[in-house]
């Protein structure tokens, strides 16, 4: 009886895969963007491989120092640029496009049952789409752009079923905080995660992604949620081949298993410097925040500015706001139905689609000893800013938190 992986993994390797197997597997998709292709692209070179081996399956997003933070990063964006046409890869998705994660779904890549890497560590934000998604180093990379295969060992997987119905202003965000505290920063280790129960099934196409986006920070390879007519309505007109959902056997083995309520779940926040340090926005409120940011791969989708401006209309943001969609996409529609006026009005920045602060680029960065509230999936020490402290939260819980000035349950505004 086998698990989604293993299934996944049998297809693209041409033999029965089992969990811990060694397997060289058929790359359906390959991600690199401006931060990690530069590296990839140069051990490419230094392998003395004149052409990728499918341009076709490669895409390129520009996305974490985007628009270019220094001469140096101008410079280098404009090598992989070069790069880019010389090979011939016409997936390219230059500045203000949006983030890889958001990018590759919006055009069509992810799709049930097909192998893709990125080479970012939050690549697994494509198992929302019944796919197994995973990160790799620039390296392996480079090994995939020549040959188009990668060596893995398959996953053990898990299985997470969550039940319920959750309460107002709780949102996939709290949902997935509440897992990543009970399974703990290191419970999946290179696991895969699949996703059960009425509660998921029930979540939208972003609110899906924002769960898996976060898998690795369990530990896990892959986090994944079985197709259904809510990914294929998504996928229609919009899939760029054709695909074959793949599900796991009825007994299919589990090496854990857990089971979460939502009916009584109330906002989540993780606290620093852990994402598994998580508890009820009621053990954390009134703690004083100098910034909100609201975007990223994890909640910077159309859905998530709707629930922050829910929030924030009509309001002012008591401290720094910033707000940043997750692609051009989202905020052509962010604009047409009238959210960047509304966050305009709070007294938040709008910022170019692209990551913004949430690697400690640019573009927001936060000072020694300051603390900011954000929407993006790590909160470790020095990663927004040296010396600073970030508390993860849903968007909605950020845009309450910005109108006080202090960490906030959203539904009390």
């Amino acid at each position: 009886m086998s698990t989604i992986s293993e299934k996944i993994f049998s297809r693209a390797a041409g033999k029965k895969a089992k969990a811990n197997d060694f397997v060289i597997a058929d790359i359906d998709y390959a991600m690199a963007h401006d931060g990690t292709s530069i590296l990839a692209v140069r051990s490419f070179r230094q392998m003395e491989v004149e052409k990728v081996w499918d341009p076709s399956r490669i895409v390129i997003p520009f996305d974490h120092l985007a628009p270019a933070n220094s001469d140096t990063t101008a410079g280098l964006q404009k090598d992989i640029r070069g790069w880019v046409r010389q090979q011939g890869i016409n997936n390219f998705y230059d500045i203000g496009n949006g983030i890889c994660h958001q990018v590759l779904p919006e055009k069509g890549f992810a799709m049930p049952g097909k192998l893709i890497v990125g080479a970012d560590s939050h690549s697994c934000t494509y198992g929302a789409f019944g796919a197994f998604g995973t990160g790799v180093g620039a390296t392996d990379m480079a090994e995939i752009f020549a040959s188009g295969k990668l060596w893995f060992r398959v996953p053990e997987s898990i299985k997470v079923a969550a039940e319920g119905k959750m309460g107002e202003r709780v949102y996939a965000k709290d949902l997935t905080l509440k897992i990543i505290g009970e399974v703990t920063a290191s419970g999946a280790t290179y696991k895969a995660v699949e996703f059960y129960g009425n509660a998921i099934e029930e979540l939208s196409m972003a609110g899906r992604m924002t769960l898996s986006n976060m898998a690795i920070e369990m530990g896990a390879k892959a986090g994944i949620v079985p197709p259904d007519a809510t990914t294929f309505e998504y996928l229609k007109d919009r899939a760029v081949s054709d695909y074959e959902p793949v599900y796991s056997d009825e007994n299919a083995d589990y090496v854990a298993e857990y089971h979460i309520d939502v009916n009584s779940l109330e906002p989540q926040v993780a606290c620093p410097h852990e994402v598994d340090n998580v508890c009820g926005v009621s053990e954390i409120a009134d703690k004083k925040i100098d910034q909100a940011f609201i975007g990223t791969c994890t909640n910077g989708r159309l859905e998530d500015l709707e629930a922050a401006a829910e929030v924030l209309k009509g309001n002012e943001a008591a401290v720094r706001t910033i707000v940043i969609p997750a692609s051009r996409q989202v905020m052509k529609e962010a604009a047409r139905k009238g959210l960047i006026e509304i966050f305009l009005d709070a007294g938040a920045t709008i910022g170019t689609p692209g990551c913004g602060p949430c690697l400690g680029g640019h573009m927001g960065v936060i000072g020694e000893g300051e603390v900011c509230i954000s929407t993006a999936n790590r909160n470790f020490r020095g990663r927004m800013g040296t010396g600073g402290y970030i508390y993860l939260a849903s968007p909605a819980t950020v845009a309450a938190s910005a109108i006080k000035g202090e960490i906030t349950d959203p539904r009390n505004i």
